[in-house]
């Protein structure tokens, strides 16, 4: 992690564990779990390049494809590096990989822009995220 601001060991923790919370909430095929993590006035741009702007955008989307999403539910996210811009807002770069029956289905490299709410022990929301799907490595 490298960062112009000093990150305790605990606001990592959060981060990851809000990551961990999307990773679940996707196996789970879980709509509203899912839902809890965004900021009110987030934006969401999703691996095949819809953008939904705020919160009831995300919401309808979310409701409408997550439950009825046709994969397995095997699903992992794993934090790959993460960068505080300023004290109460982190840039989060994700490794997400869908798994199908045959092995990797398709990997995704989300990046979230996460920020805090204020106060001590503020939890870290989704607040501006783009999810990129990764293109098969030509050979």
């Amino acid at each position: 992690m490298s960062s112009q601001f000093a990150a305790d060991a605990a606001q990592v923790e959060a981060i990851v564990n809000v990551v961990a919370a999307v990773e679940r909430t996707q196996r789970d095929k879980d709509a509203e779990g899912f839902l809890a993590l965004f900021h009110p006035d987030a934006l969401w741009t999703t691996a095949h390049g819809k953008v939904l702007i705020g919160f009831d955008a995300i919401a309808e989307f979310t409701r409408k494809v997550l439950p009825a999403a046709s994969w397995d539910g095997q699903v992992t996210y794993e934090v790959v590096h993460t960068q505080f811009l300023r004290p109460d807002v982190a840039a989060v770069k994700v490794r997400q990989v869908y798994q199908g029956a045959e092995g990797v289905s398709s990997e995704g490299a989300p990046l979230y822009v996460m920020t805090r709410e204020e106060g001590e022990g503020g939890r870290w929301l989704l607040t501006a995220c783009q999810n990129t799907q990764v293109a098969a490595d030509p050979e």
